[in-house]
């Protein structure tokens, strides 16, 4: 939170003066001296002058509204075939667009397949006056993250993190995430337990690291074999990889946690073609809670991200990195929670 000196009676610095001293001094909500400091809608013309009459008289640093500014989405090759195939990517858009509404900003989405294009969106907004700053959707290439570092508008990532914390972000609480959905297939007495992933980013790396947090919790030792892998969310891939596994080792488990909930259906349906039932023979967890997780046959369990949050989150970070208030890169992660469905039960007697 932004503070500014105080002076006391002999002329020297004694304090530094926080939004709680305005809204005192005012008699108002903390929230109502934010959203009157940063342009937001909601507060009466009469209000918000009394607030930027006495955050001027405690010479606090003074935010540079952004209301009807702009706000540039660079949406990535991931981000976009997610949104084609599944809804991750649209709630995070929707939460996105209805936060920046409420903020008074406007939102254009651009894809960004290559550096090419991200190249070419940021020499765009460097040079529109419109633009505040930037939000890159599900990006963690670390050759495109360098270009946007040394770009002079805010840029906040979403759904990914810079890992030398030079930009800010907004992200799911990944690894946690898979911790608790694992240490539940644990404590239903889950022992062999596979995680179907497929591996190249770090946030979906950060759910593998949960899963093996959990199992070194209760003295079990990751393997390689309790990993599963494929190259793409589509899941006929998953149907596959488990197909091959179960004609190879047989049943040789009797839980899955998937990465994903199209990996967790592809799953469900090589237990079910190979004659075994869900959750009598194996459970099955996914993660995202998409609508369709609901759908299935059993309906899934999972872990539910909260996507439209993680949009709403990301557009107000940006506007108080725009707001002109100093303010040093930070990871913001939400927190997650376990759907019960019918997808998952105590192991089978004998397994």
């Amino acid at each position: 939170m932004a503070e500014a000196s105080i002076p006391n009676k002999r002329g020297k610095k004694s304090r530094r003066v926080r939004l709680e001293d305005i809204a005192e001094k005012v008699g108002v909500s903390l929230s109502t001296v934010s959203r009157a400091l940063t342009g937001e809608k909601g507060v009466r013309d009469d209000i918000r002058q009394r607030i930027l009459e006495a955050a001027k008289e405690a010479s606090y640093p003074m935010p540079v509204a952004v209301a009807g500014k702009k706000i540039v989405i660079a949406a990535s090759s991931a981000a976009m075939i997610d949104y084609v195939r599944n809804q991750f990517t649209l709630h995070v858009l929707e939460g996105a667009r209805d936060r920046a509404q409420a903020l008074g900003l406007d939102i254009a989405t651009r894809p960004v397949a290559d550096a090419k294009d991200e190249q070419t969106v940021l020499e765009e907004a460097a040079t529109d006056p419109d633009v505040a700053g930037l939000l890159f959707l599900t990006l963690d290439d670390e050759r495109m993250l360098a270009a946007t570092r040394t770009f002079d508008k805010p840029v906040v990532l979403i759904n990914g993190d810079d890992p030398h914390m030079r930009l800010s972000s907004v992200t799911p609480c990944n690894r946690s995430a898979a911790q608790l959905a694992t240490d539940m297939l644990l404590d239903l007495g889950h022992r062999r337990i596979l995680f179907l992933m497929r591996p190249g980013r770090r946030t979906i790396e950060r759910r593998q690291e949960g899963f093996w947090d959990a199992l070194r919790h209760r003295g079990i030792t990751p393997t390689p074999q309790m990993t599963v892998t494929v190259d793409d969310w589509l899941p006929e891939l998953a149907t596959q990889a488990i197909t091959d596994r179960i004609a190879r080792t047989g049943l040789d488990f009797t839980a899955i946690l998937t990465a994903g909930d199209s990996l967790a259906a592809g799953a469900m349906l090589a237990i079910q073609q190979a004659g075994y039932r869900v959750p009598e023979d194996v459970s099955v967890m996914g993660m995202d809670d998409l609508p369709q997780a609901e759908f299935l046959n059993p309906p899934l369990s999972t872990v539910h991200i909260p996507m439209r949050e993680i949009g709403m989150t990301a557009v107000e970070l940006l506007r108080d990195l725009c707001s002109g208030v100093p303010a040093l890169p930070r990871r913001i992660e939400l927190a997650c929670h376990v759907v019960e469905r019918r997808s998952v039960a105590a192991p089978a007697a004998g397994r």
